[in-house]
């Protein structure tokens, strides 16, 4: 009898529960989540041990709930896999329609120059040489813009298995251990992917330049061919009916300002909007910070807790550029446009510019510059520190595009939106001034 009690078994515990007992009492199972620590816990901790009166949570609780999160993450990724795959089928097609184009383009040049042979042998083959640099330029985009996706459909892929792995733990504990590790690269994963926008190039403006050029070959010969495209405006900006220029100006790293200058507003400030810190020039163009607020009554536009203006007109259609001076505006400024329904009062993230969906901007604090939209931000690295800056809008687009003037018009950043409301320009300042200067 004796030895049949010596050799009975030992009680059985939970499945798993042997390995996670709690870190600070270990004869006891973690059979809790401490949400504060994102850490197991038994039940005495929240009670006697370090986690005393910390917010906690059944394990088996937590990790239902972390059990969505990935569900929710997994659907996100197959979306994104799927918005990729669709912008390398794009890139693919545009680059062929692009070399059927160039082949196209050169045989339409062969044709015209058959006919000055004896003049213009020399310019035929620079004029070709013209059209194969750009559309190679313009392919070596689509390319590195369709490997980039590979590339990334190629992590998706590989965070996917990963993150189902961790789905399929039947342990809560170790779920919830294995979700804390991946957090963070969940949470960027989940995050909306932009879409890719194709360089629309055009050799219409090549075909253009060459009906006319019989009349003045001589003297023009003299002159380089980009010279000479450059000083026919429509080339860039109007090119073919079906371009988009909206997604033209986002590629293009450093375009001409004259081809912006055609759409060339001075937009005044709204002194109804202004907080009551800040003062306005007497034209309208120039707002400042200043020491004390204004007395009297506060008309309702005005915004009652944020340095921010807007301005007086709206844009609801057509092409629109606009330029916004930053040199004397201190550490911090935010230059952008906002629909007309933001709300005015108070400082939450529903007044700020750039932090809800009725506005858009590029904002620079301490050496940093940020492009905000819904509070949605995205770093940017200009090459130096912009000191005017350029606006583009396309309203029908829906491209609000943002350059560095002073630094030969490089690229900064491109909102893509479908506007429903008319927009205005928008200012907010820390200290110092900011001016609108006036285009001619």
């Amino acid at each position: 009898m004796a030895s049949e009690t010596a050799r009975a078994p030992a009680p059985v515990e939970p499945s798993g529960a042997c390995n996670w007992r709690c870190a600070e009492h270990s004869e006891r199972l973690a059979e809790l989540f401490c949400r504060r620590c994102s850490r197991c816990v038994c039940a005495l901790c929240p009670v006697l041990g370090a986690h005393r009166g910390h917010p906690v949570g059944l394990a088996q609780e937590e990790a239902a709930s972390v059990q969505k999160l990935i569900g929710d993450c997994l659907e996100c990724l197959v979306t994104k896999k799927k918005q990729h795959a669709d912008n390398i089928a794009h890139l693919e097609g545009s680059g062929e329609r692009l070399k059927a184009y160039a082949d196209s383009s050169k045989a339409w040049l062969t044709h015209k120059f058959t006919e000055l042979r004896l003049l213009l042998d020399e310019e035929e083959v620079l004029a070709k040489k013209f059209i194969d640099k750009n559309t190679e330029l313009t392919l070596q985009v689509y390319r590195e813009q369709a490997e980039s996706c590979r590339n990334q459909i190629e992590d998706m892929d590989d965070f996917s298995a990963r993150v189902w792995v961790i789905s399929l733990e039947p342990n809560p504990v170790q779920l919830l251990q294995a979700y804390i590790a991946t957090k963070s690269e969940m949470e960027q994963h989940m995050r909306p992917s932009e879409l890719s926008h194709p360089v629309p190039l055009s050799f219409e403006p090549v075909k253009n330049f060459f009906k006319t050029f019989m009349e003045a070959i001589r003297d023009t010969l003299q002159t380089p061919m980009e010279t000479r495209l450059k000083e026919n405006i429509s080339c860039q900006l109007s090119g073919s009916s079906s371009s988009k220029p909206g997604a033209l100006l986002k590629t293009s790293p450093s375009p001409e300002r004259s081809l912006f200058l055609k759409y060339g507003r001075t937009p005044t400030l709204d002194p109804d909007t202004m907080h009551a810190r800040l003062r306005l020039s007497t034209d309208g163009l120039t707002v400042r910070c200043a020491l004390l607020g204004r007395l009297g009554p506060h008309p309702a536009p005005r915004f009652d807790a944020l340095r921010q203006v807007l301005g007086r007109d709206g844009f609801a259609a057509g092409r629109h550029y606009w330029e916004v001076d930053v040199q004397e505006a201190g550490v911090g400024w935010w230059v952008g446009a906002a629909y007309p329904s933001l709300r005015r009062h108070g400082a939450s993230a529903a007044a700020r510019l750039g932090c809800n969906r009725e506005s858009w901007c590029v904002k620079r604090y301490d050496l940093e510059y940020w492009a905000f939209h819904d509070c949605q931000r995205s770093r940017l690295r200009p090459r130096r520190d912009p000191h005017r800056l350029g606006v583009f809008l396309d309203y029908e687009a829906g491209v609000l595009a943002f350059y560095d003037v002073a630094g030969g018009m490089s690229h900064l950043h491109t909102f893509h939106a479908s506007f429903q409301e008319p927009l205005y320009p928008a200012l907010r300042l820390w200290e110092g001034a900011i001016s609108i200067p006036r285009l001619p």
